[in-house]
């Protein structure tokens, strides 16, 4: 089976690849292929038993749509975006990538669908931001969409376009909201979210962090070991037990950045969590007031999707892949 990854360059896109070419399978049958599609070069892997193609490439671009599906994958993972930061920072950014160019690649499957019946599943990864104030204590996975930035309506958007080409048969469509994911390698990127990270990432490297909100803030958080542990089981999933709901919020954890802290310290002690600097930013802040912060995901654990353990089990998975145990 021949997989295509938009956003393989990215973290959690070059670990999907990975974990891939390590077991051998994607959608429960044998890797037989892969394409590798980002803004950058991805890094072609080694060990896959089939052709691989990794490319630069802008979704939006003519012909571009067409090009990445020439090879006529079976399963699609579409996590290429432009994060929440810097899509509200530049609105036509934004829209250009997340918006337009999942409308390309939609419209070339489809055009390929009507021309020669290929029917794809594409695993399409969404984001909490499709939900916006006011907020119930718990959210479900049916409450109203009702985005407060630009990023969470592109993936509201997305969603929506997801399931009326699955609804139509062009495709077979599932949305993954991921929690945000904590704690992401290597430098800091434009998300709004990337404090998250930076509290924990800079002070178990003897840096210092910048906490930009308060310590009562609470979200909700997956590693990156489990969100490609998402993506490959909605890879797997039979589509038909999703009924018409195309796309579920995934399990997480939920914590308060002073339980992030808390965490910290346990982890690395009193020394890292001194390298905590508090400076408000005012920007940031708006953006996290209007996030949710706790969810009821039982379609989606009734469905095999798995959380992290604790934001414990989630420190210790950086400490022991980065900081050698």
């Amino acid at each position: 089976m021949h997989a295509l990854i938009l956003g393989a360059a990215g973290m959690i896109g070059r670990r999907l690849v990975d974990v891939l070419v390590a077991e051998g399978r994607v959608g429960g049958q044998p890797l037989t292929g892969l394409t590798l599609l980002d803004v950058v070069t991805p890094t072609a892997p080694e060990g896959v038993p089939g052709p691989v193609r990794a490319e630069a490439a802008d979704l939006t671009a003519p012909g571009a749509a067409e090009a990445a599906i020439r090879d006529r994958p079976e399963v699609i993972f579409h996590l290429a975006a432009v994060v929440s930061g810097e899509a509200e920072a530049n609105f036509d950014l934004g829209y250009r990538v997340n918006l337009d160019a999942t409308r390309s690649l939609f419209e070339a499957i489809r055009a390929a669908h009507e021309a020669e019946g290929y029917t794809p599943k594409v695993v399409f990864t969404s984001s909490l931001a499709v939900f916006g104030p006011p907020f119930p204590a718990v959210i479900p996975d049916d409450h109203i969409l009702r985005p407060a930035t630009s990023y969470g309506t592109q993936k509201a958007m997305g969603e929506m376009l997801l399931a009326d080409y699955a609804r139509r048969g062009i495709f077979g469509g599932i949305g993954l909201r991921l929690p945000t994911i904590c704690v992401r390698p290597g430098k800091p990127n434009k998300a709004a979210s990337g404090f998250f990270s930076g509290i924990i990432r800079e002070p178990l490297a003897g840096q210092e962090a910048i906490l930009p909100v308060p310590d009562t803030v609470r979200h909700w958080f997956a590693s990156p070991a489990a969100a490609v542990g998402f993506l490959t089981h909605a890879a797997e999933l039979d589509l038909a037990r999703l009924g018409t709901r195309r796309s579920l919020t995934m399990p997480g954890v939920s914590a308060t950045v002073a339980e992030e802290i808390e965490a910290l310290r346990r982890a690395a002690g009193d020394k890292a969590v001194a390298l905590i600097r508090r400076q408000p930013d005012e920007a940031v802040q708006r953006i996290v007031e209007t996030w949710p912060e706790s969810f009821d995901t039982a379609a989606a654990t009734d469905l095999g999707f798995r959380a992290d353990a604790s934001f414990d089990a989630i420190v210790a998975q950086h400490i022991a892949a980065f900081h050698g145990g």
